[in-house]
């Protein structure tokens, strides 16, 4: 790794906030403005108005499709989410092997061999049309792989993709083999339109620079799954519902949320690096939350003032507000999905904005090799004797 002067690293700030490291077409996230988009449309827009397939084709096409290509697009995707055979088959010994780390940490190894399987050849050696299949098969295999590990973690046989279903609904029929409620369905399928990209989070930017070496793409795809198993990028969802769990009941939010934040603690589903307004991800899906109703709805909305107002109280002049994650949480238990489902839920969606990074990043042939700067002892120093 190459090492720059102390003089012009210290321009750079911890964590790379606000770099820039590469022009992109794919979208943007407007922090200051509380606002997203997917190429030139509003990301909420879209989850409101647009299915899942015309996102995916909107990504890597360019374009939202018309009846025709939307049609087609249905059709080629539904027909990539059979397994092969030799990746079907090793599926139970994936599931037995991470029994305790759950459908997430599986994908990682499921994906290498679905990558192999498929003979997905190197980014660098393969031109835009097999690079674009690539990546349509590896979206499309994504929920078969997830459901398929979770059933199997459980002593269950894996439920086989229906071809007739959209992606959102056949996701909800493969986790528990029931046809799934069109309310659910919808629900379940704005949340996965609003999850499909977000700017060069962790996991794209991972995506991108595996992409970047020429490396296939399904290699790409298993580093963004390590990157967005890390609690601090997707793994909050379950997390921000347990602390609805362990506040229990209305009057105890404000002692507990106090305690935790005096001592430093981190609320899960509050606070985002990028926004310094309400997520509008976040918005989006308290109103869905809102349309179920209920008592656990009724709780988070309460929290969430609390919470604020606390904040606000203990530390004045931040911007924090509840994130994706907070009633990402509430929607998907209402809808019925599992919680240990939640984070590998959030990658059915994410693996689509990543793959369209993939293919966007596969045209430049610059590989990304950022510099650090050296803070250890001074060299050269003689190798002391034996």
């Amino acid at each position: 790794m190459e090492t720059i002067p102390p003089e012009a690293a210290a321009a750079v700030p911890r964590g790379l906030k606000g770099v820039v490291v590469t022009d992109t077409a794919l979208g943007d996230v407007r922090g200051s403005e509380g606002f997203y988009h997917y190429r030139q449309y509003s990301a909420v827009e879209l989850a409101r108005t647009r299915t899942f397939e015309d996102v995916w084709y909107l990504m890597f096409h360019g374009a939202l499709p018309g009846p025709a290509a939307r049609a087609a697009f249905a059709r080629r995707t539904a027909a990539l989410r059979h397994l092969p055979a030799d990746v079907a088959a090793v599926l139970p010994a994936i599931a037995r092997a991470g029994a305790a780390s759950g459908p997430l940490a599986g994908l990682r190894t499921a994906l290498s061999l679905l990558g192999a399987a498929s003979g997905f050849r190197p980014l660098y050696d393969t031109g835009p049309d097999g690079r674009r299949h690539d990546a349509l098969a590896a979206c499309a295999a994504v929920p078969t792989l997830l459901t398929a590990l979770r059933r199997l973690g459980r002593g269950e046989e894996p439920v086989a993709p229906r071809d007739d279903l959209p992606y959102a609904a056949n996701y909800l029929y493969m986790l528990d083999g029931s046809e799934p409620d069109p309310i659910r369905v919808r629900a379940v399928e704005r949340y996965l339109i609003s999850t499909v990209d977000h700017g060069f989070n962790a996991s794209t930017f991972t995506a991108r620079v595996i992409a970047s070496t020429g490396a296939d793409l399904a290699a790409c795809l298993v580093g963004a799954v390590g990157a967005l198993s890390g609690p601090l990028h997707g793994g909050a969802p379950s997390r921000a519902l347990d602390t609805l769990d362990a506040i229990g009941t209305p009057e105890r939010i404000d002692s507990w949320i106090r305690e935790r934040v005096l001592a430093g603690d981190r609320i899960m589903g509050f606070g985002h690096p990028v926004y310094r307004t309400e997520d509008p991800r976040s918005r989006m899906l308290r109103s869905i939350a809102e349309e179920f109703g209920g008592p656990l709805v009724e709780f988070a909305v309460q929290v969430e003032a609390r919470v604020e107002a606390i904040l606000a109280e203990l530390k004045p002049g931040r911007e924090l507000h509840t994130n994706v994650e907070f009633y990402a949480g509430v929607v998907m238990e209402l809808c019925g999905i599992p919680r240990e489902m939640f984070t590998p839920t959030f990658a059915a969606a994410r693996a689509v904005g990543w793959s369209a990074n993939i293919l966007e990043q596969a045209e430049d042939s610059k590989i990304i090799r950022p510099a650090a700067r050296y803070v250890g002892p001074p060299p050269a120093q003689p190798v002391p004797a034996v």
